[in-house]
């Protein structure tokens, strides 16, 4: 294995585990804090509440990320980045309406210089030959985390309908721990640039009010502003799967007495949908990167294509079989179907597959097209992409099953179009 690979794969692997603790508490936040509020009753922190605060503090944050990758350098900014995901789980050990809500503001600080720090790190272990299989080994790596934590969810959870301080302490405990762990491999990550060292990964340092200048004038450009309905998109898609979608299937009690449980195998579903889109498109990238001819096939624009197909029918099954209240708390009210379990747990493999046409071949369009500007762009679509989840968490608790659909739907077709137009740009250069 070559350097460069054997870097990516370490990056992947601590985003394993740092997001196999924080995805998994996103995926059941909202169901958790309603068990503690049945507890203890002066406690009146809301999942939705917290996950909006995070995504707000993670689009301001983002401003100024670039300025603290380009001082510290991309391998510290990530850990630094990665002790708030840390911080943050920790304060879930006591909980206070107060105390959630100021770490969900950490965290939201730590998400814009892990996620900028990583968009500069696979850049500079990558180039145009194989920033595609880069991305995607990347990514299969990180959707594992959804995979290995809502497995264990699954089973902590098991025949739970209500969720008792024992419980809670042991998923809190479990999730600290392999947080903790993720946050010590990036120690480990090394210089992408072997014979240059860390002070060519830093690059030119350039004061934050140049930094927020540059960032600025490429997020006025005409691809940026077209890829930024892409990222929207991105943003209220991860929020619904990730935060409102699992939780919804945990309040319909008609998908029986297991409800509670499904919060956990739903998340594993979206997990194995994310890995094998994953995987999947590094295979087909590694093609199109090494024949031209094969690459027509493979484009960027049809896995995004195909990724539209697969969400519109995820989107319309959920329509169906889940009811308006849902994302509200426990109902036993009925959709226009009687709530299957089996198909709530096949949209959840759907949902992860969409996303993961959708992101990486995002990843692989920032790197092409922003090579030369990788951490002010990766910023900018974690912007974007932060701004969007926090509005999706924010109406969440406004909006029924069916507004967020209808929502999901349009800024799909959008976003579709745009990326559409940005690949064609790229393939005209």
């Amino acid at each position: 294995m070559d350097k460069r690979l054997l870097n990516v794969s370490l990056l992947g692997l601590a985003f394993m585990f740092v997001f196999t603790a924080f995805q998994t508490m996103g995926n059941i936040e909202k169901t958790i804090l309603k068990s503690i509020q049945n507890d203890y009753p002066s406690f009146t922190g809301d999942g939705y509440t917290s996950l909006s605060i995070i995504y707000i503090a993670f689009a301001l944050c983002n401003w100024i990320s670039p300025s603290i990758v380009s001082f510290a350098g991309s391998r510290l900014a990530m850990f630094i980045g990665a002790c708030c995901y840390t911080i943050f789980l920790v304060s879930f050990l006591w909980p206070t309406t107060f105390l959630l809500y100021f770490m969900s503001v950490v965290i939201g600080f730590g998400a814009s210089v892990i996620w900028t720090g990583q968009g500069a790190y696979l850049t500079l272990n990558s180039d145009s030959s194989t920033m595609s299989r880069n991305s995607g080994v990347f990514w299969a790596l990180l959707q594992m985390s959804m995979f290995l934590g809502n497995t264990f969810v699954f089973f902590a959870l098991h025949d739970k309908n209500h969720l008792d301080e024992s419980t809670r302490t042991l998923v809190f405990t479990v999730l600290i721990a392999v947080c903790f762990l993720g946050t010590l491999l990036f120690l480990l990550l090394r210089s992408p640039l072997s014979s240059e060292g860390t002070e060519n990964e830093r690059g030119e340092t350039l004061s934050p009010i140049q930094e927020i200048k540059n960032s600025l004038s490429l997020f006025l450009t005409e691809d940026m502003c077209l890829l930024n309905m892409s990222f929207f998109f991105t943003g209220l898609h991860l929020s619904f799967y990730s935060g409102v979608y699992s939780s919804s299937i945990g309040f319909t009690t008609s998908l029986g007495t297991n409800s509670k449980q499904l919060v956990g195998l739903s998340g594993i579903l979206i997990g194995v949908g994310e890995i094998l889109g994953g995987f999947l498109f590094s295979i087909l990238g590694k093609k199109s990167s090494d024949n031209n001819i094969e690459s027509k096939g493979f484009s960027h624009s049809a896995v995004v294509a195909f990724g539209f197909i697969i969400n519109i029918v995820a989107y319309s099954l959920i329509f169906i079989n889940l009811p308006d209240e849902s994302p509200f708390g426990d109902t036993t009210a009925k959709s226009f179907i009687e709530p299957n379990q089996y198909l709530a747990i096949f949209c959840s493999f759907l949902l992860g597959f969409g996303d993961s046409c959708f992101n990486t071949q995002i990843y692989n369009v920032i790197g092409q097209r922003y090579s030369e500007n990788s951490a002010p762009a990766m910023a900018l679509f974690k912007f974007m992409q932060s701004i969007a989840a926090a509005i999706s968490f924010f109406y969440s608790n406004h909006f029924g099953m069916y507004v967020q659909l209808t929502l999901l739907v349009i800024t799909l077709i959008m976003g579709t179009l745009s990326f559409f137009k940005v690949d064609k740009s790229i393939d005209n250069r």
